[in-house]
């Protein structure tokens, strides 16, 4: 490996020898120059690692030659040394973009903590994220043989995301090759537990989680008052990974209350979970008591037309009379349309934007071959999601509603998984066309790739017809006819979808959040 080579300008560079000798004796390689036009000599010549740098030297003084450097290699660190503690040269020299800032008298160990700081940052915490994810994989290869209850599933499904947005910046891939590994693993079991436990979770008789239609009642209607407004922001196919991505843009105006992971019903689909979120129903129920509202798959006409009546019927149901207004945006121009009139949502007490963009995002990754190469795995997948919603009219409605007080939450109904395996399925004409789920009759499937519901009034699903069942594509399967099966399995192999159980589309993000 070669040496860092170091560039030390100092008028007075004699007297730091044995500064200079103790960096040398730990391995950098130090050139010095007594001036500034001699530093624009050598960094002209040779390509240094870094500068110390004067600030207050005859003829070119620090500031100006910083300036100098900066114009030859505008990316090469500088630290900027000074007797002066005044604040207009720190504040010149920050805004001249230095590495570091320190004042005369140094001692070696600053100097080289400065060097570490900028130069080994990145290794050093690299090092340091990856000794520690080491010792946590046995402790969560220990949890993941004992999980058995939802709540613990919750626990470790946010471990597995901690540890991929830590490790996601370090060099080592190896790391990160082994938390995918044990992401899959964690997908097995969690199926697995899913396939034992779901359909208990309708007995009156056994704790259940928060489910998708009993969010509104247990979870959104406790905040919500006449006192304060409430804006609640519905991003559809939402993924954990993707809320935290950008969590830090939110903070920057509203700080976190609270934080309650919940399970989206299945199937994982708009049509399923979204309606149930809004009714306070399970789909079975939905098909008996508003049959003008209820499509089945193999209806015509869009399956999410009355998210507004559902509400409207709910909030009628549990006896509340808010002030309420429901947006549903689906492109750019209906969202800057409702930023710029939003003041207007001032009086309500409860506003409900159903935002459509991630959805929008994950499907037309299978016809967009752009959108597929920008969004080709989960790290670009977060990264794509975070650039959007820097740059979203939903950020500027957020910030409006933050000046005017509101309440924000922020939730959606169900997350997706970047399917990777297909597996045949062969159905009649009037078979559903999801690929994570599938519902017809005389389905022919492989047991292995799938969850089974062969009565799906048993989890609160209705039925085509007597004789129709469920299947749910497990871990990073996805469903594929016979016919034109290689072009199928091509198309959509590394997209993303939703619909299917996965730790990703089935525990989803429910965060309330106060103006700052």
């Amino acid at each position: 490996m070669s040496k860092i080579k170091v560039l030390w300008v100092d008028d007075e560079i004699d007297l730091l020898k044995p500064h200079i000798l103790f960096l040398e004796k730990k391995g950098y390689e130090v050139t010095t120059c007594q001036s500034g036009s001699e530093a624009l000599d050598e960094v002209t010549r040779t390509r240094f690692d870094v500068v110390f740098l004067d600030e207050n030297m005859p003829g070119l003084t620090g500031l100006e030659t910083l300036n100098e450097i900066k114009a030859v290699q505008n990316e090469l660190p500088v630290i900027m040394i000074t007797k002066s503690e005044e604040e207009y040269i720190m504040e010149e020299a920050i805004g001249s973009k230095i590495a570091d800032y320190l004042i005369k008298p140094v001692n070696p160990n600053q100097i080289l903590l400065s060097l570490k700081k900028n130069l080994d940052h990145s290794r050093l915490i690299s090092e340091k994220t990856t000794l520690n994810y080491q010792q946590e994989f046995r402790k969560i290869s220990m949890e993941l043989t004992n999980v058995n209850t939802y709540e613990e599933w919750v626990d470790l499904y946010m471990k597995l995301i901690y540890w991929e947005l830590e490790l996601e910046t370090v060099e080592d891939s190896g790391m990160f090759e082994i938390l995918e590994s044990q992401k899959n693993e964690a997908n097995i079991e969690f199926c697995k537990f899913i396939d034992e436990n779901y359909s208990s979770w309708f007995d009156k008789n056994t704790e259940a989680p928060t489910l998708s239609h009993t969010l509104f009642k247990s979870k959104i209607l406790p905040e919500l008052s006449k006192e304060q407004p409430t804006l609640l922001v519905v991003v559809d196919n939402l993924r954990y990974d993707q809320w935290k991505s950008f969590e830090s843009t939110v903070a920057k105006h509203y700080k976190k209350t609270k934080e309650e992971p919940y399970y989206s019903i299945l199937p994982t689909a708009t049509q399923y979970a979204r309606n149930a979120l809004f009714s306070g129903l399970m789909p079975v129920d939905m098909e008996k008591i508003y049959p003008e509202y209820w499509l089945n798959d193999t209806d015509e006409g869009g399956k999410n037309q009355f998210e507004e009546e559902f509400l409207e019927a709910q909030l009628n149901r549990l006896g509340k009379d808010y002030k309420t207004q429901f947006h549903k945006i689906t492109n750019v121009n209906k969202g800057k349309k409702l930023a710029d009139n939003f003041r207007s949502q001032k009086d309500n007490d409860l506003t409900v934007l159903v935002y459509n963009f991630v959805d929008m995002l994950s499907h037309s990754k299978t016809e967009l071959e752009v959108i597929k190469e920008l969004a080709s795995n989960d790290k670009s997948y977060r990264s794509l999601t975070q650039s959007w919603f820097k740059n979203s009219p939903l950020l500027d409605i957020i910030q409006q509603a933050q000046t005017l007080g509101f309440k924000l939450i922020i939730t959606t109904d169900h997350g997706t998984i970047n399917v990777k395996h297909p597996s045949k399925v062969i159905g009649d004409k009037n078979t559903s066309l999801n690929l994570r789920y599938k519902t017809g009759k005389s389905l022919t499937y492989n047991e292995k790739d799938v969850v089974v519901a062969k009565d799906p009034k048993k989890i609160n699903l209705p039925s085509i017809n007597m004789s129709s069942s469920f299947i749910f594509a497990k871990e990073n399967y996805f469903l594929a006819y016979p016919n034109n099966y290689n072009y199928y399995v091509n198309y959509y192999r590394n997209s993303y979808q939703h619909g299917g159980i996965s730790l990703e589309e089935m525990i989803i993000p429910f965060v309330v959040l106060d103006p700052k």
